[in-house]
């Protein structure tokens, strides 16, 4: 039996896919949600095989909480959106539905899924691509801690630093890990608010009292914190243009 999840705020679209299902008895529903947040305790408590998924919902998105999911199933993400983000489903997602969808549109995603269901997961280059083109994703970063779900809107940013596998973000509340690249949230953020400045910083220039000479054609931005943060050869120049320096 393969266990689905339905999660979309939308009563109706939930209805359509229950009575769609009805034509597949080897899939159970046995969970329906109507948030991310509702979806990723359905995800930890049932542990579906497919999930049905909206990307754009209250609280958090399809793809915020696909982030929190520790081992991501097979998803057709069910959606409104014409333009940003289905060409990455083209690429890499099991399947999307574009809203109002077929019999025969849904009949055709469940043969994909039924034939992929080996691969089991969204990769990390769908989420990646994906998520930066919605523009709730550039005001916030949702992460989890200790199982509770924490959004922190990117003003209250100070920086980022790289931390091997992982990002970690620096606020005035502490440091908060999220499994993403150094490259992603360079992407992602307002290029004039947060600039590179090192290999290993992505700078809140909000942040910035003054900047200090270092060694080597290296310098120190001293933050209103009293954080060090180096910027390197390369980053400085980027970070003077602009500062308008």
């Amino acid at each position: 039996m393969i266990k689905a999840v339905l999660i979309d705020d939308e009563p109706l679209a939930r209805e359509l896919v229950r009575e769609y299902l009805q034509a597949y008895p080897e899939i159970s529903v046995v969970a329906e949600c109507n948030d991310g947040f509702e979806g990723l305790k359905a995800i930890q408590q049932h542990v579906p095989d497919l999930l049905f998924l909206d990307i754009q919902m209250p609280k958090i998105n399809g793809f915020e909480m696909l982030e929190l999911v520790d081992k991501i199933p097979c998803v057709i993400f069910t959606t409104a959106f014409e333009e940003y983000a289905i060409r990455a489903f083209e690429v890499n997602a099991i399947d999307y539905l574009l809203k109002p969808f077929s019999r025969e549109r849904f009949d055709k995603a469940l043969q994909k899924m039924l034939e992929r269901r080996t691969d089991e997961k969204v990769t990390a280059e769908l989420l990646d691509t994906a998520a930066r083109e919605l523009p709730m994703q550039h005001n916030r970063v949702v992460v989890k801690i200790n199982g509770k779900i924490k959004i922190i809107p990117v003003q209250e940013i100070h920086y980022l630093e790289a931390a091997d596998d992982y990002v970690k973000i620096i606020t005035a509340e502490g440091a908060f890990l999220k499994n993403k690249t150094m490259a992603f949230f360079e992407k992602m953020l307002d290029g004039q608010q947060f600039i590179r400045v090192h290999r290993s910083y992505i700078l809140n220039i909000s942040q910035i009292t003054r900047i200090d000479p270092y060694e080597k054609e290296t310098y120190l931005a001293i933050l209103r914190d009293g954080s060090k943060i180096m910027v390197s050869k390369t980053g400085y120049p980027k970070l003077k243009e602009v500062l308008g320096l």
